[in-house]
């Protein structure tokens, strides 16, 4: 069969109409309401000359009209669009343009900044706002609780072009470098590739019927999942988790305020009894571990059995630190991306922290050289990492990107983003880092995540960045880019010499530069172009 979100939550909402689906501090949308409210949006959509696969951007921050926003474009036959909330106004009509998006739905704070580019943009059909306090709906748009407040007279599912497996989701990535690009998954194989409504790490295989799912969550009762997703939902992490987390029938739970603040989060883990927290890495981890570093036994987390984070390494430390709070948990740390998931995973408990960018490779995943060779556990080769199986369809009107990602190797398709990494002797991955960002320096690649690693592990250091800046002799030089910890002053020989203790030499930054915050974005990545402006600028050398 080919799996549609939209069949199978509404199967649960038929199943289930008063469990909570969406919780957002006092606010809860129970199934049946978030069944209805997106009814009445795709209808909308509908009634405003959309047809089957238009685009439905989502300009939105965390919380139920995110969720609903996808639920009423996979009702419609509809292809739901991600937004990141940060990008400013070229950024945004690059990217509603480039996606072909003909509703765009926001809250009402970026309204002034929509405002300016709709003139830009004549493919909008319909201009959808979210209230907010102080920020009323413009005249120019369409009312969002108006509208989901209707009931449709007709369910959007009877629009004739029907709903299709084929149907897409984009995702768009900015990656490290280059614009925007939308990465096109069909439903039938995203719904596949996060889990079908499995779950491997417990011995959950996917289902294979709607009716089977339904039984499952029958039989499990009121033990149902209740993520608390702190990750934002405009990127990959927090949107799959989500949807992992509807497929099973669960709660999912978004931070109340816009602006991270791990004390919220562990009140809200314990007011909602969470079963699993969504992270991106150190991003999330540190200020979490602080809090609860400072307030020993304030919160009772024992409902807590996982921790979830994907798309950004994180330290074996910072884990351990972790899981010596919250007992209950598993840390589930997923590596993957945008356009490859399940390229490897790794499992960490109390007493038995897996270590930093060690990963377990996926069923699928595969590491080759750059001439299509596999690289060989124990070697020491270094390759490319790839993963075969359910994979997107490429990037969005980009035929010459798509080509350089999805590859022909040994007769079969594979997804190849750009990940560098050894294939240890047992069989484990040791992942270096992105290609796109590596350093060369006296003809030795330097991948930066791995000293950026080794950085964040100096008592000094809050985070860091690592970039290469010009050298006559070497072509570049590895500089350090870093966050200290509050009162700490980290001098360059501390650090040198503090890499050189897990680090090849060469391994070892010969530049210093201290900044007041890494700023990483809400994912947890990093903009390495304008830390190495930041870092030129401040070393006073040219590109």
């Amino acid at each position: 069969m080919a799996w549609m979100f939209a069949d199978v939550w509404e199967a649960i909402a038929r199943a289930q109409p008063d469990r909570p689906a969406v919780v957002l501090g006092e606010r809860t949308i129970s199934w049946g309401q978030f069944d209805a409210r997106a009814d009445a949006l795709a209808a909308h959509f509908i009634a405003r000359g959309m047809s089957h696969r238009s685009k439905v951007a989502g300009y939105l921050y965390n919380g139920p009209e995110y969720l609903e926003s996808y639920f009423a474009a996979f009702k419609g036959g509809f292809e739901p669009v991600n937004t990141n909330y940060r990008y400013g106004p070229e950024e945004l009509v690059y990217l509603f343009d480039n996606a072909d998006a003909e509703a765009v739905v926001f809250h009402a704070s970026f309204a002034d900044t929509v405002e300016v580019i709709r003139p830009r943009l004549p493919k909008v059909k319909t201009w959808v706002a979210v209230a907010e306090p102080g920020h009323p709906v413009p005249a120019w748009s369409d009312d969002y609780d108006a509208i989901v407040a209707t009931t449709p007279a007709v369910r959007p599912v009877k629009a004739t072009w029907g709903r299709s497996g084929d149907d897409l989701l984009l995702l768009y990535t900015g990656g490290t470098t280059g614009m925007p690009k939308g990465v096109m998954w069909r439903q039938d194989d995203l719904f596949q590739v996060i889990g079908a409504g499995g779950n491997a790490a417990l011995g959950i295989p996917p289902a294979q019927s709607i009716d089977e799912l339904i039984a499952r969550h029958a039989a499990a009762g009121d033990v149902k999942p209740i993520s608390l997703i702190a990750a934002p939902l405009m990127h990959g992490t927090g949107q799959f988790s989500a949807f992992i987390n509807f497929n099973n029938g669960g709660t999912v739970a978004c931070l109340p305020s816009r602006k991270f603040s791990a004390v919220e989060l562990w009140n809200e883990a314990e007011r909602l009894r969470a079963t699993n927290i969504v992270i991106v890495g150190l991003a999330f981890s540190t200020p979490m571990l602080e809090a609860l570093d400072a307030n020993p036994g304030r919160w009772d987390l024992s409902s807590v059995l996982a921790m979830s984070s994907s798309g950004s390494m994180w330290s074996q430390e910072n884990k351990r630190g972790l899981l010596s709070h919250v007992t209950s948990a598993v840390i589930m740390d997923s590596f993957g991306s945008s356009e490859a998931v399940g390229l490897g995973a790794s499992s960490s408990a109390p007493g038995a922290e897996v270590q930093t960018a060690a990963f377990m490779l996926g069923p699928n995943c595969v590491v080759f050289t750059e001439d299509g060779q596999r690289v060989e556990p124990g070697s020491g080769e270094r390759g490319l990492v790839a993963v075969s199986g359910f994979l997107p369809q490429g990037y969005y009107k980009d035929p010459e990107k798509s080509a350089k990602t999805f590859r022909i190797m040994e007769g079969i398709r594979w997804s190849v983003p750009g990940d560098w990494a050894e294939v240890n002797a047992d069989g484990t991955l040791k992942l270096l880092g992105r290609g796109s960002v590596c350093i060369n320096t006296g003809g030795e690649k330097v991948f930066p995540e791995e000293v950026e690693e080794a950085l964040k592990r100096h008592a000094s250091v809050r985070d860091a960045v690592v970039v290469g800046v010009p050298d006559a002799r070497f072509g570049e030089r590895i500089c350090a880019v870093v966050e200290p910890e509050a009162g700490a002053t980290p001098t360059l020989s501390d650090l040198a010499d503090h890499v050189r203790t897990q680090l090849a030499g060469y391994k070892a930054p010969r530049e210093l530069v201290v900044i007041e915050s890494i700023a990483r974005a809400p994912n947890g990545k990093v903009d390495y172009k304008a830390i190495k402006d930041k870092a030129l600028a401040a070393l006073g050398v040219g590109a």
